[in-house]
């Protein structure tokens, strides 16, 4: 069985409400910006990113490699 976006964020949900945390902060989304922050940050390549994200468009992953580039040498980044 595939999973819809709609399942997945119910699952998301789900998993933040037992964790205590305000599901509706979380999202499916929250998955994709996070997977392709981390894949960024560590270096991985623009077209092995898009593969396994689905983006088409690589501006769109460009934007999220620069945001994870403001973490880099931040005086919190430690903790992230």
């Amino acid at each position: 069985m595939r999973l819809t976006d709609r399942s997945v964020a119910n699952i998301l949900q789900g998993y933040c409400a037992a964790a205590g945390l305000d599901a509706s902060t979380f999202g499916a989304h929250s998955l994709r910006a996070g997977y392709i922050t981390t894949a960024a940050e560590r270096g991985a390549d623009l077209a092995r990113i898009m593969d396994q994200s689905g983006h088409r468009d690589p501006r769109t992953v460009v934007g999220y490699i620069r945001r994870a580039s403001l973490f880099k040498g931040h005086s919190g980044s430690g903790f992230l």
